[in-house]
């Protein structure tokens, strides 16, 4: 985890340090993934309307928030694919005669 840390800490940094000025899109997709890695979920309510920076860095960690819940149902739907598969394996083979019923 300290090694991870320590990556995160040094991509950080090395944002703050680049040669080339990144698009907004680009500087929004690293803004939202900061946020994301260092606070969790939006936990603040949406800047006003004419705001509209704030209002696009809002928007862009809110997205990341529907990210990570896609990830989380992709894990949870390959596990209950890997359940399955082990549970018809132990009820249609027998491997003490290396012999599997279908």
């Amino acid at each position: 985890m300290a090694d991870l840390q320590a990556k995160f800490d040094t991509a950080a940094a090395e944002v703050k340090q680049l040669k080339a000025k990144p698009t907004d899109e680009e500087m929004l997709q690293v803004y939202s993934l900061f946020k994301q890695a260092t606070v969790g979920d939006v936990n603040t309510a949406r800047p006003g309307m004419f705001d509209f920076t704030g209002k696009a860095k809002w928007d862009a960690w809110e997205k990341q928030k529907v990210n990570e819940t896609r990830e989380k149902a992709q894990i949870h739907t390959q596990s209950i694919k890997t359940s399955n598969q082990a549970s018809f394996d132990r009820q249609h083979c027998n491997k003490e005669k290396n012999h599997c019923y279908k």
